[in-house]
């Protein structure tokens, strides 16, 4: 009878294989399928414990062990931590993207909201401008580009609010962190470009506002 650490080490070599089959194929030698020439009798042999090691993991062992080392994997790789688009780069002479980089770890994480507001011209010559939900670019976007200054960040008709000076064309958008509201032309009244961060709340975009674009929080209502 085999020891607690024999089966356990039987049961991490099976680990190393993708099937069943192949594992039982492991445990089969040139031998074997000389004198019975017929791969699915060795194999049935080897599952028996006639061949191989003697000690074989049953098809509904190998693949609980499988199915548990896979969701390991997996949970190991969710929980490891990512490799922020910002590291290994000076950006010291470049205030905005460094204060980006500053916020990027807290805003991936969630401790962290950040509304950035852009106005710039398109590759058209167009001014635009709008405001971008930090977290839900993070997401849908690699920034690396942007980091390396490979790539100029931009407002996009799918960001929080979105607007052509030239073709009055405009969007607002909800996203997981902000809700969008009666925003029909979500357009700065201002030319300067603040990152605006707010630390674990929910907001309300308020277009209509003489002040410009407000953004009203959900959970205390200023």
């Amino acid at each position: 009878m085999a020891e607690q650490g024999d089966l356990a080490d039987i049961a991490d070599d099976a680990l190393k294989y993708d099937t069943y089959e192949q594992y039982l194929d492991s445990q089969i030698s040139p031998m074997d399928l000389y004198y019975l020439d017929d791969q699915d009798l060795a194999r049935q042999l080897v599952e028996l414990g006639y061949r191989g090691s003697g000690e074989t993991l049953k098809r509904e062992e190998f693949e609980a062990r499988k199915k548990a080392a896979e969701e390991a994997k997996a949970s190991k790789l969710r929980n490891a931590p990512k490799k922020l688009a910002s590291a290994e780069k000076d950006l010291s002479h470049f205030p905005f993207l460094h204060n980006l980089a500053e916020r990027e770890d807290l805003v991936r994480n969630g401790k962290l909201t950040s509304i950035i507001f852009l106005r710039d011209k398109n590759s058209k010559g167009q001014e635009v401008s709008g405001y971008i939900d930090y977290a839900h670019r993070l997401k849908t976007e690699n920034f690396e580009p942007y980091f390396e200054r490979k790539k100029r960040l931009m407002p996009k008709p799918s960001d929080l609010s979105y607007y052509n000076w030239e073709t009055q064309h405009s969007t607002s958008n909800s996203t997981p962190n902000f809700q969008a509201w009666n925003a029909s032309c979500l357009c700065a009244r201002s030319d300067i470009c603040p990152v605006l961060t707010m630390r674990l709340m929910r907001c309300q975009v308020i277009a209509d506002n003489e002040a410009g674009l407000l953004f009203k929080n959900k959970r205390d209502r200023k």
